[in-house]
């Protein structure tokens, strides 16, 4: 009998709110972590025609570079800034950590996973696109 390893992930969706005071928003990526594996990843998708019903004037160009820089700091490196040098699980808390910006995250979720880059894709899927 094989035993397959399933570890635990956490996720939490990346929500544009375009007009913060309204509260309106979309879904428009999922952050994924596995401290089992140091794996941490951004997954973006905007669907512009529901930013536009939200709010005709959206800042789209603003919106994909906000959430560009979620997936670059999620990668660490150069790319990252200041968290350049920080590992998986500390990019991933400074992603979920609440705050009233146009791109929010959403609350933290866990689960169990074999596969966490085969986990993001599936909740990109499922809960954003």
């Amino acid at each position: 009998m094989t035993t397959t390893t399933r570890d635990v992930f956490e996720y939490a969706l990346l929500r544009v709110v375009p007009r913060v005071e309204r509260g309106e928003q979309i879904n428009a990526g999922v952050v994924v972590y596995c401290r089992a594996k140091s794996y941490v990843r951004a997954l973006t998708h905007l669907d512009e025609a529901k930013l536009r019903a939200l709010d005709p004037e959206a800042d789209v160009t603003g919106v994909r570079a906000s959430l560009a820089a979620v997936e670059s700091h999620c990668r660490g490196g150069g790319d990252a800034g200041q968290a350049a040098d920080d590992d998986a699980g500390r990019r991933f808390r400074w992603l979920v950590a609440p705050r009233s910006t146009v791109v929010q995250p959403g609350p933290v979720h866990t689960g169990l996973t074999e596969d966490p880059e085969a986990e993001a894709d599936r909740l990109l899927d499922l809960l954003v696109r």
